[in-house]
């Protein structure tokens, strides 16, 4: 990576984290004498109330700034992602009834465990297009489509963390991903040689266990994208994940262990 790219990471690194610390201490400040601030809304729980103001308060930031900061680092994967990629939004594009089906199949049998997951399932599925297809049109937002212009590559991403995830919920996820893919492909459809690659991305997690491994149940492991993967994916380069954690842990100590965030 050369020092200007790995320069501009490390920016956008520091002034996310001092951002985010900015915005929630201001926020905290703000809710300090309101009834409907994260903290004070605690003290209508009669069982936690009765544990102290000092529990009350760090049980209700800790999961506030859990939140909170992954939304940060979502944020920020896709703003240093314009770096090397094109960054999209929304996909207009038409969805056919065959390809409705054709996810509703897939996951059954995924559900039924009649067959493993594979990409070949939905990428060499084809159908004839209609001359006509006003009345099948639609948008979906999304804010994690990547494009490469080198390689004419198409990412559809989906960002995860493992405690929010069950089967259930995974196997929502999987429905949308697949759903993006076939508006993506229609939208497309005049293109020769295109290539969408889909990646359910779990970008605080350095692998699975035994606890979670039923996502492999519903994803095949070429859809991952796991912790230090991410983030060398999104910088578009294999030393990515290094630059942008040794530039977390030094702007975690600048802006919220120096500052005092916790007093």
């Amino acid at each position: 990576m050369d020092d200007k790219k790995k320069k501009a990471i490390e920016l956008l690194v520091d002034s996310s984290i001092e951002n985010f610390v900015t915005g929630l201490t201001s926020r905290y400040e703000k809710e300090v004498d309101s009834d409907f601030g994260v903290v004070n809304m605690k003290k209508n729980n009669c069982f936690i109330a009765e544990l102290g103001e000092e529990f009350m308060f760090y049980s209700a930031f800790v999961r506030s700034f859990d939140s909170s900061f992954g939304n940060v680092l979502e944020t920020l994967g896709n703003n240093i992602a314009k770096l090397s990629y094109d960054v999209r939004g929304n996909i207009n594009s038409f969805m056919l009834p065959d390809q409705t089906q054709r996810i509703a199949s897939i996951l059954d049998s995924y559900g039924k465990h009649t067959s493993t997951p594979a990409i070949s399932h939905y990428e060499n599925f084809d159908v004839i297009y209609p001359k006509n297809t006003v009345s099948f049109q639609t948008t979906h937002v999304t804010d994690n489509y990547f494009y490469n212009p080198d390689t004419n590559e198409h990412y559809l991403i989906m960002l995860k963390s493992l405690d929010n995830c069950n089967t259930q919920q995974v196997y929502h996820d999987k429905e949308e991903l697949l759903t993006q893919f076939f508006l993506l492909k229609n939208s497309l459809s005049n293109e020769n040689e295109i290539k969408i690659l889909l990646f359910y991305c779990l970008p605080f997690e350095t692998e699975l266990n035994n606890s979670n491994n039923f996502i492999l149940n519903i994803f095949e492991p070429n859809e991952f994208l796991l912790g230090k993967q991410y983030w060398n994916f999104v910088c578009d380069d294999n030393n990515g994940y290094s630059i942008v954690s040794n530039q977390v842990k030094k702007s975690i100590e600048k802006h919220i262990l120096k500052v005092g965030l916790y007093d």
